[in-house]
């Protein structure tokens, strides 16, 4: 892996950026919703630290594992679909409010813009929080494209969604960089042939970014802007 001082990247012009953990710090959210869900269903709140590590491969795992503190594979399948529900109706209703910026994030996406890269979020949340999500935070606009966990028919780590970012854009994908905070981001890259870059802060499944094959780790989107050579 590279250093990001020692990090270049020419011919690239489009990127491929993840929502939760790269663009915003979502947990809070996640918090709230999930500890509403469980009083629901007379369980004890979990902390917020433990819920990050669970973040990242859509809602339908983030239920699992929260279920998967109090039960065994089969209590969990049986609680799945009720707790599921009570999980999204909640999520809705403060999606957002709990949510912040991370640093550089808007400035790093202006710069991306201004070197004349095409932008696309692809995020396994499902569309109809992620669409809400940007248009709270006045991201949409930076976006050409935005794809979900329920876009496809596989989400990430699975390629699909960043192949079909590239056929959009008409694209070849070593044409492509893809930022995100996790394994996932790296994986999927990885497999559609894009380049990758993490940012340290997110969540990764609470393992440390330094053990994920990528092609650097920079500190903030706008690091990854400057980075970047069209």
């Amino acid at each position: 892996m590279n250093a990001p001082e020692r990090l270049t990247m020419s011919g690239v012009r489009a990127a491929i950026i993840d929502l939760d953990g790269t663009m915003l710090d979502t947990a809070p959210d996640f918090h709230v919703a999930i500890n509403r869900m469980r009083d629901e269903l007379s369980l004890a709140p979990l902390a917020i630290e433990t819920i990050k590590t669970f973040v990242g491969q859509g809602s339908e795992n983030l239920m699992r594992r929260v279920l998967g503190v109090d039960f065994d594979a089969a209590g969990v399948e049986q609680r799945f679909e009720q707790a599921l529900a009570s999980y999204q109706k909640h999520y809705l209703v403060i999606n957002g409010d709990h949510s912040t910026l991370y640093p550089g994030v808007r400035e790093g996406l202006e710069a991306l813009q201004a070197k004349g890269l095409r932008l696309a979020c692809v995020t396994n949340k499902p569309l109809a929080f992620a669409r809400p999500l940007l248009a709270k935070m006045q991201l949409t606009g930076y976006f050409d494209v935005v794809y979900g966990g329920d876009s496809f028919a596989k989400k990430k780590p699975d390629p699909m969604p960043l192949l079909q970012v590239c056929a959009d854009f008409a694209l070849a994908p070593q044409q492509v960089v893809a930022i995100g905070d996790s394994s996932n981001d790296a994986l999927a890259a990885r497999a559609a042939g894009c380049r990758v870059l993490n940012v340290p802060y997110g969540y990764n499944h609470g393992q440390p970014i330094q053990e994920v094959d990528s092609d650097g780790i920079v500190e903030t989107l706008l690091d990854a802007a400057h980075l970047i050579s069209a």
